[in-house]
């Protein structure tokens, strides 16, 4: 059976193996079917609202396939909020701080919240991996295969790694996902140079976060451990409860704050990657209304313009050299894929479609007034100018001074608000989605985390260590836009705290943790490589 893949050792001292299989309400599931129709509902109508202001007409076609695509977004973030999660709220019950399905439906509404009040810095994050044709032909048939294979092989091995037991991390899954499609693109696109659009140095970027995060977690929580150890008036912080007695109020407070923190902090990280998949979806099907950041008042397209010029001179200034406007555009997409961008044509690539950009945005007035005709090619340019500039500023030894710098990046940075935006309703849906995932299939990743990792009954102490450094690592990484795994942290500091604690770790277990933090990147990298190779073939045969 698969829910005995993890077996606990026999060398295992926990006091009880805990049951979760309780009632369920016949309300509580109508109630939870119907929260999901209305959510789901809820989205389809604000897509067709949102098309019909900017005049967007969608075939019944292309909303029909829209609706397929948020369908399976949706279930991404379904799937991560209960894989993922189950990791915040196993403490809180295995120290019996809160009941199993209170904890879960306390957990899912934090996981809500911290959707709704991220700040969408990592939402994007993860998309800029992709290589560059893809995101600007995102509506191209190509676009749609990638969109797919993203999706489905970060499901797939998310719900083979659940089924199983395994706190896999949803963020590792899709960011091999990414890899394995900007792979497989530049292997399948004959005039790309190899591997040349899989943009490493930002790949290096994100991927650091991933190894890092068991390091600092197992680290950083045995640290806090011993630090509560010694500072701590309590001594029933250091001790595992008996039986089913809830813990003192205090250490209960501390654990239940803990919970929530991470269960917040998950929301506002997590959720964001979903948003960023969901925004390839929306811009593929319907351009004209969210290709553009039509909310930005016209107040801002006089500061954008200045900042162009700043731009301008910058590049002048550091050797560029003229080149036609009928041809700047392949010149930026070519340095791009070759990441050959420290170069005087280059330079002057990147200032004649940022002049034609400038012209054009003020000729309308705000991108809220551009023509649902001009929209996809103002944003296709403001990409191409925007990553040219973030690629010289990682570019080591440019030799641009701080000031210069500080212009680009104040130029890249109002090109952004102007593509990299998430409207209401999106942040909605992935909320509820996240949240109501929360709430199922918890219970086997629940297991692992609370009777598999350390030898004997995770102790108070142990619950609130690993759970203050999951919650103040994530939240940090959301600062700066970076994405975590909430499963790696926490369950590498609840090894770290059982280590601190003198209790030991079940090897077992620990190997089959590792097997799967080490698989994730590989396996993920191969099935969405496939699937967009054979979902790539199927939309050339279409003629598509």
């Amino acid at each position: 059976m698969a829910s005995n893949v993890l077996e606990a050792s026999p060398s295992s001292s926990h006091t009880a193996t805990r049951s979760f299989d309780g009632p369920i309400h016949p309300l509580a599931r109508l109630a939870f079917l119907a929260v999901i129709l209305i959510g789901f509902a809820y989205a389809g109508v604000s897509v067709l609202i949102d098309t019909q202001q900017v005049g967007e007409q969608l075939a019944l076609g292309v909303f029909a396939f829209l609706a397929l695509a948020l369908l399976i977004a949706l279930g991404f973030e379904f799937v991560n909020g209960f894989h993922d999660t189950a990791n915040a709220v196993a403490t809180v019950i295995y120290t019996n701080a809160l009941p199993a399905h209170f904890a879960v439906i306390w957990s899912g509404f934090f996981n809500f919240l911290g959707v709704m009040l991220s700040s969408g810095a990592v939402a994007y994050s993860i998309i800029t991996l992709l290589p560059v044709d893809l995101i600007l032909n995102v509506g191209s048939g190509a676009g749609f295969a990638m969109i797919f294979a993203l999706l489905f092989a970060a499901v797939l091995w998310n719900l083979a790694t659940w089924y199983v037991g395994l706190p896999n991390s949803s963020s590792h899954t899709l960011i091999g996902s990414v890899l394995g499609v900007g792979f497989a693109n530049q292997l399948l696109t004959s005039d790309s140079g190899g591997t040349s659009g899989v943009d490493w140095a930002q790949a290096t970027k994100v991927l650091t976060g991933l190894w890092m995060a068991p390091l600092i977690g197992f680290g950083a929580a045995a640290l806090l451990l011993l630090i509560l150890r010694h500072l701590a008036r309590n001594p029933r912080l250091m001790n595992p409860p008996e039986g089913d007695t809830p813990p003192p109020r205090g250490i209960r407070a501390l654990l239940i704050f803990t919970c929530t923190a991470v269960s917040f902090s998950h929301g506002s990280n997590d959720g964001q990657k979903g948003m960023g998949l969901i925004m390839l979806i929306l811009i593929g099907c319907a351009p004209t209304a969210y290709a553009l950041n039509r909310t930005l008042p016209a107040s801002e397209t006089p500061a954008f313009v200045r900042s162009a010029a700043a731009a301008r001179a910058t590049l002048i200034a550091h050797g560029a050299t003229s080149v036609d406007g009928s041809r700047a555009r392949m010149v930026l997409r070519t340095a791009l894929k070759k990441r050959e961008v420290l170069n005087g044509r280059t330079y002057g690539a990147a200032i004649a479609v940022s002049e034609d950009l400038a012209r054009r945005v003020a000729s309308y007035g705000s991108l809220g007034q551009v023509p649902a005709s001009a929209a996809s090619n103002i944003r296709n340019d403001m990409y191409l100018v925007m990553d040219t500039t973030r690629m010289i500023a990682a570019a080591e030894k440019n030799g641009f001074a701080d000031r210069d710098m500080a212009v680009l990046t104040d130029y890249r940075t109002r090109l952004e608000r102007g593509t990299r935006y998430i409207p209401i309703w999106v942040k909605i849906a992935v909320a509820l989605a996240l949240g109501l995932g929360t709430m199922v299939g918890w219970k086997r990743i629940v297991v692992t985390v609370g009777e598999r990792i350390g030898k004997q009954h995770m102790t108070y102490g142990m619950g609130a260590s690993a759970e203050l450094v999951a919650a103040g690592t994530i939240l940090a990484a959301d600062r700066f836009g970076l994405p975590v795994s909430t499963t790696h942290i926490l369950s590498s500091g609840v090894a770290g705290a059982s280590v601190a604690s003198g209790h030991g770790l079940q090897r077992r277990t620990l190997i089959q943790l590792a097997a799967a933090w080490v698989m994730t990147l590989p396996v993920a990298m191969l099935l969405a490589g496939g699937l967009y190779w054979l979902l790539l073939m199927i939309v050339r045969s279409a003629g598509l």
